[in-house]
């Protein structure tokens, strides 16, 4: 496993932006000493502000990713007052962690693979040990979640939508 997890510096970052951008989501990209407004965890973790996704070159792209799912996933009524703190409750959570997987698969140079690297490397703690073990074996009630809401197809693939209710 690795122990460095894969940053925005790493990737072709017009490829996450313009993932982003089929959900309605902007990303800002700042300096690299800048502050990270909207960090729920701490620089260089991804801010999360309105309709905007805050990321330095360090920001861990599962971190983007992670918050932006959060965007992706809330009602309606949060995402219009969004700042920092996404909230949700213990399924919604699941279902980010999910999508976040699932998204990972449309940016070159990242995947499913190395997202549930990152994952583990990063930290996230999942009762089967591991990421992987927790998506494929144990996240059927985060997938149910995410076709309840109409963020995904019965097929895994998304819907470029967010939630709606």
């Amino acid at each position: 496993m690795s122990t460095t997890v894969l940053t925005c510096s790493d990737i072709e970052i017009n490829a996450l932006r313009k993932l982003l951008q089929r959900f309605g989501l902007g990303m800002k990209m700042i300096a690299d000493d800048a502050p990270i407004t909207g960090t729920w965890f701490g620089e260089p973790e991804a801010g999360l502000v309105g309709h905007d996704i805050i990321v330095r070159r360090d920001t861990p792209i599962h971190s983007a990713l992670h918050e932006s799912c959060h965007f992706i996933c809330m009602d309606e009524s949060r995402r219009a007052n969004l700042h920092t703190n996404a909230g949700g409750d213990y399924d919604e959570e699941n279902g980010v962690n999910y999508l976040q997987i699932l998204l990972a698969d449309y940016l070159p140079g990242v995947g499913r693979d190395r997202m549930l690297a990152d994952m583990d490397t990063w930290g996230y703690t999942y009762r089967l040990g591991s990421a992987r073990a927790w998506f494929e074996q144990d996240a059927e009630d985060a997938r149910d979640w995410l076709l309840q809401y109409g963020i995904i197809r019965p097929d895994n693939t998304p819907r470029w939508r967010v939630r709606q209710s």
